[in-house]
């Protein structure tokens, strides 16, 4: 697999509010996971043996921090490189007091290829990875089939895949809560499509 020729974002720098910019610098020790290409131990980075989500550019955290307080049962893995939305993440995380959540700032193909261990997850989530579908972007959509495969790797048998995407249109759309991308998206009168794949045993 050719997954270094993938790159599942573009930096953009983004305003830095005075509060993000404090997050960063006092929340990172309690809910950042360092860079690096070790692989990570999720017992030990949570401190427990639980389900574990991976979401996959989670933008300004609000959908992940809501989750992770509605289900305190389970374990949550941001992974994103927009510093002004890590922020905002880690300043409602604290807010919260949530216990379940760490944020790791790295290209998610790094994390998912020498991070993740094969089945380690329970679920990935990917939010509108690729929102306005444009030819020229093809060579780094995230969603292609060599990183399908790598994700597939890292979701133990019975584990699932859930995307949403614009343009499309569904009526099954999963319980959750619209994302401030998708509320814009909608008000504008684009259709959502949320798809969920499971691992095959």
């Amino acid at each position: 697999m050719n997954l270094r020729a993938v790159r599942s974002f573009v930096r953009r720098a983004g305003r830095m509010t005075d509060a993000q910019q404090r997050a960063l610098l006092e929340l990172w020790p309690r809910y950042g996971v360092p860079s690096g290409d070790e692989p990570l131990q999720l017992a030990t980075l949570f401190g427990r043996n639980a389900a574990c989500t991976l979401e996959i550019g989670f933008g300004n955290g609000e959908h992940l921090a809501a989750r992770a307080l509605a289900e305190p049962q389970r374990d949550f893995l941001g992974v994103e490189v927009h510093r002004p939305g890590i922020g905002h993440l880690l300043r409602i995380a604290a807010a919260a007091n949530l216990a379940n959540l760490r944020v790791i700032e790295q290209d998610a193909v790094e994390v998912l290829r020498s991070r993740i261990a094969p089945e380690a997850l329970d679920e990935a989530q990917i939010l509108f990875p690729d929102p306005w579908p444009k030819k020229r972007h093809h060579k780094r959509r995230l969603i292609q089939p060599d990183f399908a495969v790598l994700l597939a790797n890292r979701l133990r048998r019975g584990g699932r895949l859930h995307l949403s995407l614009v343009p499309g249109s569904s009526d099954a759309h999963t319980a959750r809560a619209a994302t401030r991308f998708e509320q814009r998206g909608l008000r504008l009168g684009h259709a959502v499509c949320d798809l969920v794949y499971e691992r095959a045993g």
